[in-house]
């Protein structure tokens, strides 16, 4: 069961960019960002259990200089867009026709 979820990072004043550039590096990470608020950094991950999140967040998190706080909330239930329903059902639709052409 793939897991996927988001951790919000507190980072030391000014390393927003060279955070979100390291944690970018993890096969984990889905995408990083830099974000205004109570937290400076975003990454969605994925991962294949809870065990593998678990190792993400203590071992390789944990080695990132400047992460001084973070924040992980899994993500129970997701739901797209709809620019991007539009543009999947157009990729559906791009495949069946190629399929038949094929056929």
């Amino acid at each position: 069961m793939t897991i996927q979820a988001y951790v919000l990072f507190k980072v030391g004043s000014g390393t927003e960019r060279e955070v979100c550039k390291k944690i970018s590096d993890y096969d984990e990470v889905l995408v990083t960002g830099i974000i205004y608020g109570e937290y400076d950094v975003i990454a969605k991950i994925s991962v294949t259990d809870m065990q593998a999140l678990e190792e993400f967040l203590s071992v390789k998190i944990r080695k990132v200089p400047s992460v001084l706080v973070t924040s992980t909330m899994i993500i129970a239930r997701e739901y797209k867009g709809i620019n991007q329903r539009i543009k999947n059902s157009e990729q559906k639709k791009f495949l069946v026709a190629k399929k038949k052409e094929i056929a």
